[in-house]
């Protein structure tokens, strides 16, 4: 998941707002730049939302097992 990480510096240069600034932030940078393109018509840059949505799931679940495994520790 290391390659989805956008650097600081890239953040910053794309105006990406910190609270999306996540594992998957690699991907919403050309995700925005397809939408900014495209005027974010729905049909397009499908493939960037896709795999962006798709980041946001596996981190998600990433988190949920983390979690499982600490309340399991704890009990």
């Amino acid at each position: 998941m290391a390659d989805t990480v956008a650097s600081k510096e890239e953040c910053m240069k794309n105006r990406v707002p910190l609270n999306w600034r996540d594992q998957c932030s690699g991907l919403l940078i050309p995700l925005n730049v397809c939408r900014h393109k495209n005027l974010y018509a729905p049909w397009a840059c499908t493939d960037e939302r896709h795999g962006y949505e798709k980041c946001q799931y596996d981190d998600m679940m990433r988190r949920m097992k983390v979690l499982s495994q600490q309340k399991s520790q704890d009990e």
